[in-house]
């Protein structure tokens, strides 16, 4: 009987830390970071330019690996969310970057985990990070600033 109280127990308590561990998965976090040092500054914005990043254009760069399967969840919300904003002033760049390709972007923006989205502003500035599958509601509400201004920020 007592083994199977802590049998019980053990789960319950494997279930709770997943719960913990999972409850920003999906959720939008908007990121404040801080402008890298001048010499890593450089590297960082020709990183993001070769992956695709335009100036003048707001972005989600995602990214994924053929062996992630919640990757492709990821990829049909921003290309939904991206088409819905295509008649924007400033319409999104959807930018999915493969992480087996380009490890060096990965490890400059601190990806560790799949699928990892970023939005970026007109700038360049990384405005939001989302680890996990976006919603569709919320990217479409983080874009929305971003794409609405005829100005570039």
């Amino acid at each position: 009987m007592i083994a199977i109280g802590a049998l019980v127990a053990a789960v319950a308590g494997a279930i709770g830390v997943g719960i913990l561990l999972r409850r920003n998965e999906g959720r939008l976090r908007h990121t404040d970071s801080p402008q890298p040092v001048p010499e890593k500054a450089a590297g960082r914005a020709q990183l993001l330019a070769d992956a695709g990043l335009i100036a003048g254009l707001p972005a989600v760069l995602h990214f994924s690996a053929d062996w992630c399967g919640p990757c492709a969840a990821v990829r049909r919300v921003v290309s939904g969310v991206v088409a819905e904003l295509a008649a924007a002033p400033r319409p999104p760049l959807d930018i999915e970057i493969d992480i087996d390709a380009n490890p060096a972007l990965a490890r400059e923006l601190n990806v560790l985990s799949l699928p990892t989205t970023f939005v970026f502003d007109a700038v360049g500035q990384e405005k939001y990070r989302i680890s996990g599958v976006p919603k569709a509601a919320d990217l479409r509400t983080s874009l929305g600033a971003l794409t609405d201004s005829e100005a570039v920020e």
